[in-house]
């Protein structure tokens, strides 16, 4: 068995799970009289665990999680680069960061590169982007691919006057909207907001053609501000999460790297350099801000289902990448742990995928441009790292055996100089991490038996010829992708190498290096 889980588990609403081999049979995903419609919901720093269905203790999502009670909850989706502008760069390209080589939140994207969603209007489709773009710095000009388009540049606010905020996120922008080359005035919310006008698109689209909807979220990045409505819902609910110790830390050998970064911008003795940061208050404030993300899935799928189009739409949910709120004692993203990397991926489309199925394949975000393309009947990319599991997700027999691991690669930047150039191996058991141009150690990972990569095993003699195979996977995935060359781009944007002194001291050099 190599996706849907074969017995049923309890959820959080007790969803009913199916076997490959019996929802095969049921599956009759090209049967579709009418190409399927495909509406596409970004959120941003949305973490693998954090909708009810996933198990949280007390995050309600009552319509995230109707998408796994309706469609398949993608279990082991990641990203290849945990980073907003380089993992949407992936998923518009199915490339790897190098080969893309949009590697941080400043520089555009080649204009020699194909977006998919190219390939859906080259198909007939009615195209629309809504929301976040985020590639080049305060870029918010209409892109190629797209026949409607709203943006706002950089980061954006979530409110026009900027209210609820506790610090200034670089690039935050408060000159509104950019609606088809004119600038148009933010007037609410912003979660709200796109989900308004994502639904005033799919009012106008022509109905005897398909459409695809693009809808990529502000929300969650931070800083967290909430909507009015749900502000103060979770003031009282306790962090899940466990920070560790810095002689924890040190028990689990950790690198030197990853123990100087807790006293840093994205650590959690000093975050975003703020006197007195709690990852306690800003969890909740992330998670108050996740409800209005909620509402605006399920005020699309109803507006769906009114107007008599839910059966034959294809409707994604996923996280840009995952967010650190105290685990390894860091805050943030960008490193190759769980997580940062892995994020939350929900499908629905009735007649094709399976209701209630958890499918357990390992896809990446670079799979979703084949995914997609392979859905709508569209031509492929030309070039593309990533691969289709359209045909796994709805349960045909005859689908490509899955991945066994990913890439994971992430690249230095000079404005956040705590998180070193990372390559990893990341998706299946064990989890191998090679830093790049430091003088400290790697990483290896047992996530059966250690699931909060906190036990380093790089240096135990039993493992040794296991890292040596892992390392010989990793750079076989790197040439193979044309991955040897690392881009280098000039410096933009602000520094943020600051320390508290009166928080963790400088890390030791590994133990082992005295000999």
């Amino acid at each position: 068995m190599k996706s849907a889980v074969s017995v049923s588990i309890v959820l959080a609403s007790s969803f009913l799970l199916f076997s490959r081999p019996l929802i095969s049979e049921a599956i009759a995903h090209t049967d579709h009289k009418k190409p399927l419609n495909i509406v596409f919901v970004l959120c941003d720093d949305h973490r693998f665990d954090c909708f009810g269905a996933a198990g949280h203790p007390f995050l309600e999502t009552p319509h995230i999680d109707s998408l796994a009670r309706d469609g398949a909850m993608l279990t082991r989706a990641y990203v290849t680069t945990s980073l907003c502008s380089p993992s949407r760069a992936s998923i518009l390209t199915g490339q790897y960061a190098h080969n893309h080589r949009v590697v941080d939140n400043y520089h555009p994207v080649d204009p020699a590169l194909v977006f998919f969603p190219q390939q859906l209007q080259a198909a007939g489709y009615q195209t629309a982007f809504v929301g976040k773009w985020h590639m080049g710095g305060e870029i918010d000009d209409p892109q190629r691919g797209f026949d409607h388009w709203i943006a706002f540049k950089g980061q954006g606010t979530y409110w026009p006057d900027g209210h609820g905020t506790t610090r200034e996120v670089p690039q935050t922008t408060y000159d509104g909207l950019n609606v088809n080359g004119k600038r148009v005035a933010q007037t609410g919310y912003i979660t709200d907001e796109l989900t308004d006008y994502s639904i005033e698109w799919l009012k106008q689209t022509d109905p005897n053609k398909p459409f695809f909807l693009y809808v990529s979220h502000k929300a969650v990045h931070s800083d967290f501000v909430p909507a009015d409505r749900h502000r103060g819902r979770y003031q009282d609910q306790p962090l899940p999460i466990g920070i560790p110790t810095t002689d924890e830390m040190d028990a689990g050998n950790m690198p030197m790297w990853v123990r100087n970064q807790r006293n840093s911008r994205h650590g959690v003795d000093f975050g975003y350099n703020l006197n007195g940061f709690s990852p306690e208050v800003y969890y909740r404030r992330y998670c108050e801000s996740l409800l209005a993300v909620d509402d605006g899935v399920g005020k699309l799928r109803s507006h769906l289902s009114d107007a008599g189009l839910a059966e034959n739409t294809l409707f994604v949910y996923m996280g840009d990448n995952g967010f650190q709120f105290g685990d390894h004692g860091l805050i943030d993203k960008r490193v190759a742990y769980e997580a940062s990397a892995k994020v939350p991926l929900l499908m629905v489309a009735p007649g094709s995928i399976p209701k209630g199925q958890v499918f357990t394949d390992l896809v990446g975000n670079i799979d979703i441009a084949p995914t997609l393309l392979e859905a709508a009947g569209a031509e492929k990319l030309q070039r593309a790292d990533g691969t289709s599991f359209w045909k796994a997700v709805c349960g045909d027999a005859d689908a490509a055996p899955p991945r066994e691991s990913l890439l994971y690669e992430y690249y230095w930047e000079r404005n956040y100089p705590h998180t070193p150039t990372l390559h990893a191996i990341i998706g299946g058991r064990w989890k191998y991490i090679r830093c790049h141009g430091l003088w400290d150690r790697d990483e290896l990972y047992d996530l059966e038996s250690d699931p909060g990569e906190m036990d380093n095993l790089i240096d135990a003699p039993e493992h040794q010829e296991r890292i040596a195979e892992l390392n010989e996977n990793l750079w076989s995935m790197i040439q193979s992708t044309g991955g040897n060359e690392m881009p280098l781009l000039e410096d933009r944007g602000s520094l943020f190498p600051r320390r508290d002194p009166a928080k963790s001291k400088q890390a030791s050099f590994p133990a082992e290096y005295f000999e």
